[in-house]
């Protein structure tokens, strides 16, 4: 401990994850502190009859306060040593300490508290294993012709409503008579029809039909395996975080519904008054979903730093300048760090996975 320091008391909050520290600044300390804040003010003080940094000691302390002098020596000497006692005690950090002083005396210890958020501790399992479990169990998607034929019917039901529309009927109506139609009422899908659409034959689209049902089912397959397999990973792991990542997961988890409300041509405010809620019973229902998203992204972020996993300059600088076009005001630093975070989560999902394939963010990630 610095010898500038006593009554050292260090401890750890493992519900908030956060060190709290208590020490008092020894009045011989605080006397050098307070010499040192004196030269800092005579280096820029101006007083009439004196050049700036030449006006004596004892007018720089009528004009400012011995209180205030006393104050800023103490604030200077908890920011000088916080650094070093942290190191001491391996206490890693994740924001500025937030500090409360006792108001200082001269020719007394002062006393200060300082609390900080912990930089957040992961255990991983076994992921690899973990992964390779879940993909071994995966199934072959295939389309039958049950799928196909409901997919056929739709979009035969979907023209009738179209061709009703272009002869003139009310929307409502089209819809509700294309609703009521027998399926051997419906229109064909003949080549003619799907020409129109961009297909050169009616089996050619039949077959682009097939291949898209089953491209939306691997989707959707693959999607519930990241959701299994994130999910077993959330489980398996240990992790302990500070609080103020579940407010940063709840920010955002804020910011995507009240983006969602406005395309549906509402408000924030106006589904809380509807709901009768407020955003703060909103995100107290959100906590849970808030803890595994901080969790996923964690466990995400440990992976790819025990993995070396980067996206590539070139394809990230790609989306960023993507990105830039669609939202210019966002800043550029801050912009670069999420896509590069969310390919970065892409790529070592794909990893997990055994997919080589190059990784791309969403316009929808770039938004938030």
């Amino acid at each position: 401990m610095s010898k500038n320091l006593q009554d050292l008391k260090v401890s750890r909050d493992d519900k908030t994850w956060e060190a709290e520290i208590r020490a008092t600044i020894t009045p011989e300390a605080m006397e050098r502190y307070k010499a040192a804040a004196l030269k800092e003010l005579q280096k820029t003080a101006k007083l009439d009859g004196f050049r700036v940094g030449m006006a004596p000691v004892d007018r720089i302390v009528q004009i400012y306060g011995d209180q205030a002098i006393l104050k800023r020596a103490a604030e200077d000497a908890v920011q000088h040593e916080l650094p070093e006692l942290l190191a001491a005690e391996n206490l890693m950090i994740v924001e500025s300490p937030r500090v409360s002083l006792e108001a200082p005396v001269a020719g007394k210890p002062v006393a200060f508290t300082a609390r900080a958020a912990l930089a957040p501790e992961v255990q991983l399992p076994d992921y690899t294993k973990i992964a390779k479990a879940i993909m071994d169990a995966k199934e072959e998607v295939s389309v039958s012709d049950e799928e196909h034929a409901e997919a056929t019917a739709h979009l035969r039901r979907e023209r009738a409503r179209i061709d009703r529309l272009e002869a003139g009927v009310e929307a409502q109506k089209a819809h509700e008579e294309s609703r009521a139609l027998k399926p051997e009422e419906l229109p064909a899908l003949d080549d003619e029809f799907v020409k129109t659409l961009g297909y050169e034959s009616s089996e050619k689209f039949s077959e682009t039909l097939r291949s898209n049902i089953k491209h939306e089912k691997e989707v959707q397959a693959r999607e519930k395996r990241r959701a299994t397999l994130l999910d077993s990973l959330v489980e398996q792991s240990s992790i302990r975080f500070p609080a103020v990542l579940r407010e940063y997961e709840l920010d955002d988890m804020e910011a995507r519904m009240k983006s969602d409300l406005e395309r549906m041509g509402t408000s924030l405010e106006g589904y809380l008054a509807q709901t009768k809620k407020t955003i703060d019973s909103v995100r107290a229902e959100w906590k849970d979903a808030a803890d595994k998203r901080a969790k996923v992204r964690l466990i995400l972020a440990e992976i790819a730093r025990k993995e070396n996993v980067q996206p590539p300059a070139k394809e990230l600088d790609a989306e960023f300048a993507h990105a830039k076009q669609h939202y210019p005001e966002a800043e550029d630093g801050a912009l670069r760090a999420h896509i590069a975070g969310v390919m970065r989560n892409e790529a070592t999902l794909r990893l997990l996975e055994g997919d080589a394939t190059p990784v791309q963010a969403s316009a929808h990630d770039h938004a938030h």
